[in-house]
């Protein structure tokens, strides 16, 4: 009210009373969410991150109560999908679904209308991924050292390819080339499955993605998986040895998954987000299809994915400076 309730009338009292009774129908009409929940990836359809998404997106619709739409738009390094989720309001409705790839986009785009730390706030972790290390069959490489052999006889370096510019993948090969004095040449694609189609092709020499993009064409004889970029055996694809274990103790880049709002967006609708992201992981067909993809489900945890963020970013310019790679 604009006026003192001491200085109210019986009509002013009157309207006072009725305005309180009329406060439920508006808190009604402002629920959350009041229309579709549209959660907008940084990558394309049928790659890791996309899988992902649709398998959470059921258990989201059920949680919020609300159809949840998944949305596709790839390009300048995941900058176009964060750019949408911008520009709609802080209001819980338009979400970004992105990869540990998302502490890398301030360094590929600098004049960007938007800054990933202060525009983008945490809803949730969904799961932890690590890369795997993947050649042509045809190659007749079977673990890292024949990769790094074969790599040392190419002058132009070894060409591997990844899920676009700045993902595990890319930061995992460059941090191999430098550990190992052998040159590599990054080939960012938009998604996994594009990764998984040129090694199969026989195209692409060596790439970097999840067991989920790379099964359907191991499974065929196309690809062999030769090494894993966690620092333990997780997830992947059972008998897979790690980079740390073949040759490079302390090598260690896992992937994850997470969903992000609008900073702005009201805590209430926040924290009801991010229980939602929790509700979903935690179903039990849902964990048994991420350990299926070689995942591993994460508790939702928003302060503890914030603490990650500023961590892995203090390392990528640690890698960045001693590496000397750009993402530019």
């Amino acid at each position: 009210m604009s006026r003192n309730a001491m200085f109210l009338g019986r009509r002013g009292l009157g309207a006072l009373a009725g305005g309180l009774l009329a406060a439920p129908a508006v808190h009604a009409q402002a629920a959350f969410p009041n229309r579709p929940i549209r959660v907008v990836i940084a990558f394309a359809a049928g790659g890791n991150s996309d899988t992902m998404s649709r398998l959470i997106q059921p258990k989201l619709s059920e949680f919020l109560g609300q159809t949840v739409v998944v949305e596709n738009r790839t390009g300048a390094g995941g900058a176009l999908a964060a750019g949408q989720v911008f520009q709609a309001p802080a209001d819980g409705h338009t979400l970004l679904f992105d990869a540990a790839s998302f502490i890398i986009a301030q360094f590929i785009n600098r004049n960007l209308p938007f800054d990933y730390e202060r525009d983008f706030t945490p809803v949730g972790m969904v799961a932890e991924v690590p890369y795997i290390l993947a050649v042509p069959t045809s190659t007749g490489i079977t673990d890292l050292k024949g990769y790094l052999d074969k790599a040392r006889t190419m002058p132009g370096g070894m060409p591997y390819g990844s899920p676009g510019v700045g993902n595990t993948g890319h930061l995992a090969g460059a941090l191999l080339a430098h550990r190992s004095g052998v040159r590599m040449e990054h080939i960012p694609y938009r998604g996994g499955a594009e990764v998984a189609r040129d090694l199969a092709g026989d195209t692409l020499p060596s790439g970097y993605l999840s067991a989920n993009s790379l099964q359907p064409v191991i499974d065929a004889g196309k690809a062999r998986p030769i090494a894993l970029t966690s620092g333990i055996r997780r997830g992947g694809i059972e008998g897979v040895p790690t980079i740390a274990e073949s040759g490079f103790p302390g090598f260690d880049l896992t992937s994850w998954n997470a969903m992000f709002c609008r900073t702005g967006t009201p805590e209430p609708i926040r924290r009801r987000l991010e229980e939602a992201v929790e509700f979903a992981t935690k179903d039990e067909e849902v964990r048994r299809r991420l350990t299926a993809m070689g995942a591993s489900a994460v508790p939702a945890d928003a302060e503890g994915l914030a603490r990650r963020l500023v961590s892995e970013r203090e390392v990528v310019k640690g890698l960045m400076r001693d590496t000397g790679i750009s993402f530019g």
